[in-house]
């Protein structure tokens, strides 16, 4: 080998371990207290550039420190931390500048140089929230801000989150008032300070602003608090009825009676009723993050669907905040997650939300019973349950976090939610039926989650820890049940726990009331249970497509569009007459398509006429899933 071969080697390698140490130099988190604190300054009261500035003066800083901005999220159980979304960012110290370098291999993690002596940082950023729904969900509007403050903050590696301490202070604009669960120090128009919490405990407590609200106590005359902070476009829309906050101090009521304890200080739902802002529900500990249509309270009638998302948030203050798979649990927020439990903790707690939504009146009982008949049928079509088992769906916030899909029926994609749903059913019926009735799924609620109460310290839990309490309320091979259900393909949808609980999956040619309402919101038709697509009501446009559906099998693709039907011009009551239609003549639906810039003709060889899922009363079975869904008496 020549000189000069051996000097670019040399170089390349040289190179290569100064690569190779910046990326080392990213120390793991230690369970021990940081010597220094955060002084957090955000200044979010810029309404038209959705940016919110940020200052930090951390001390504690050493001469080669490392800054993390957040990125593993919890509730979101993903590497989900806009880092893109992070600019401007200058670091000084003593009002000098100081050098950063981002590390090339962990783009969340940022190297600074100071120098000698130097004890303590600023830190000034601007966090650029999307200003449109085609770059992300939108979290700012005219009239209300979502703040997360894992957006709004660098914190030191190397400790768990927990040990470090800070103090955080936040401006809005004047005249609006703010809901978290973080406790004021101070307050002066248009800015609070914070008390000292864990950074941990920080970003475990968003902040929602608006210029529309009201604060509603859910559990008047308690020590421990229960409020509900409502934020709405208009102020019209923050009027509650009396009817409709008795539900919602009911849910208080009906959580604390299924789990027998609370593991909070206080707690604050955080409440959005907007059009302008995306749709959302996230856990916190002592909070909750619920964004849904502004006409929730004023036009209660057509909302149903929305009505259990806080039963649900409100569950995962117990399952998945106080009590958290082993797997999901991590020490600060750049260590990976691993979501293998998800089943349980979203998935049961998705059946506690439904449970909980009938059980304090924010449901009917029928509604109760529609919503669980569209669970039902959606996995009785589903193809993706014929290769892909329901235990891999918990890896899908890791491997397609809110990314477009396609072919969603045949990917599946989350079902820990709503196939759980059907698990836990299938769990709480057997446990009813081999008690006699004396024992249910609750017994295992108020055993495993309602330990230790008032205590805030996360406890964690493993598949085993699972099965041993499930065997202590009705002894029962449940691993071997449990795993069944979560590693088996190309079995029939999991549907013993309707049976089991006195009703039968049928299908008629009308829709349900809660999937007619859910349809009329969306302005779109779901025909999935029959030829198999799901239609813009507006202008034809197939919005998803059932994997070996005859709309499959008539070559029809999410965004296909549909022109005519049968010789007439699209519209949603022809396409259903057509349906009916084939039924009686046995003769294929012609239709004219358009996918990008080519027309066809398309023939859905579909013989079976309209067919929409509703749960039927079996008499010969005792009406257990009745006893579910009603109010637990004090």
């Amino acid at each position: 080998m020549n000189r000069s071969v051996i000097a670019t080697a040399a170089v390349f390698l040289g190179l290569t371990g100064v690569v190779h140490a910046a990326a080392m130099a990213v120390h793991a988190p230690r369970d021990r207290p940081y010597p220094g604190e955060i002084r957090l300054e955000v200044d979010a009261s810029d309404i038209e550039h959705r940016t919110v500035h940020v200052t930090e003066h951390i001390s504690g800083i050493g001469q080669e420190s490392v800054l993390l901005f957040p990125k593993w999220l919890p509730g979101n159980h993903s590497s989900t931390g806009p880092i893109e979304r992070l600019a401007g960012l200058r670091i000084s110290a003593n009002g000098a500048p100081v050098a950063w370098t981002r590390d090339p291999v962990d783009m969340f993690a940022f190297h600074v140089h100071t120098a000698g002596g130097v004890k303590a940082i600023d830190i000034s950023f601007d966090y650029l929230s999307p200003t449109s729904g085609r770059i992300d969900p939108l979290e700012m509007s005219p009239e209300i801000k979502v703040l997360n403050w894992n957006t709004l903050l660098l914190y030191p590696a190397g400790y768990f989150a927990k040990r470090i301490s800070v103090a955080a202070a936040l401006r809005v604009p004047e005249g609006w008032q703010i809901g978290t669960a973080l406790e004021a120090e101070s307050t002066v128009p248009g800015r609070t300070r914070f008390k000292p919490v864990s950074v941990e405990s920080l970003i475990d407590s968003p902040v929602y602003a608006g210029r529309y609200s009201q604060r509603l106590d859910l559990d008047p005359g308690a020590k421990v608090p229960v409020m509900m902070n409502v934020f709405a476009d208009r102020p019209e829309l923050i009027a509650i009825s009396p009817e409709q906050l008795q539900a919602h101090r009911e849910l208080v009521k009906q959580t604390y009676r299924l789990f027998g304890s609370h593991h909070y200080r206080h707690y604050d739902f955080l409440y959005a009723l907007s059009d302008q802002l995306s749709g959302k529900g996230l856990e916190h500990h002592e909070s909750s993050e619920n964004t849904t249509e502004p006409t929730l309270f004023t036009d209660w009638e057509k909302t149903a669907q929305d009505r259990d998302l806080l039963a649900h948030e409100f569950t995962h203050s117990w399952n998945g905040k106080f009590r958290r798979p082993a797997d999901l649990w991590t020490p600060n927020f750049n260590v990976p997650m691993q979501d293998s439990l998800l089943w349980v903790y979203e998935g049961q707690t998705e059946y506690w939300g439904k449970v909980l939504a009938a059980r304090s009146g924010l449901w009917s009982l029928q509604q109760g019973l529609d919503q669980l008949a569209i669970i039902a049928g959606d996995y009785d079509v589903q193809s993706g349950r014929q290769w892909r088992p329901l235990q891999d769906t918990t890896n899908d916030p890791i491997i397609n976090h809110h990314r477009p899909r396609v072919w969603g029926d045949w990917t599946r994609y989350k079902d820990y939610y709503d196939e759980s749903v059907l698990v836990w059913l299938d769990v709480d019926t057997l446990i009813r039926e081999r008690s006699n009735g004396s024992r249910s799924l609750d017994d295992f609620a108020r055993s495993f989650f309602g330990i230790n109460d008032a205590s805030t310290t996360v406890s964690t839990y493993t598949f085993d820890d699972v099965v041993k309490a499930l065997q202590a309320i009705e002894p029962y091979d449940w691993a071997g049940f449990l795993r069944q259900h979560l590693d088996a393909v190309g079995k029939p949808a999991p549907l013993d726990g309707l049976r089991r609980g006195g009703y039968r999956l049928v299908y008629t040619d009308q829709p349900n009331a809660f999937q007619k309402r859910a349809d009329a919101k969306r302005k779109e038709t779901d025909l999935g249970y029959s030829v198999g697509i799901l239609v813009n009501d507006k202008d034809g446009t197939v919005r998803a497509v059932r994997w070996g559906s005859a709309a499959f099998n008539a070559g029809l693709t999410e965004s296909t569009q549909i022109l005519a039907i049968n010789g007439m011009g699209y519209d949603t009551d022809v396409l259903t007459d057509a349906i009916r239609q084939a039924k009686e003549t046995r003769a294929p639906i012609e239709l004219i398509v358009k996918s990008a810039d080519r027309f066809r003709v398309a023939h859905l060889e579909y013989f079976d006429g309209l067919r929409y899922p509703h749960l039927e009363r079996d008499p010969a079975v005792p009406p257990r899933l009745d006893d579910i869904l009603a109010a637990r008496k004090p």
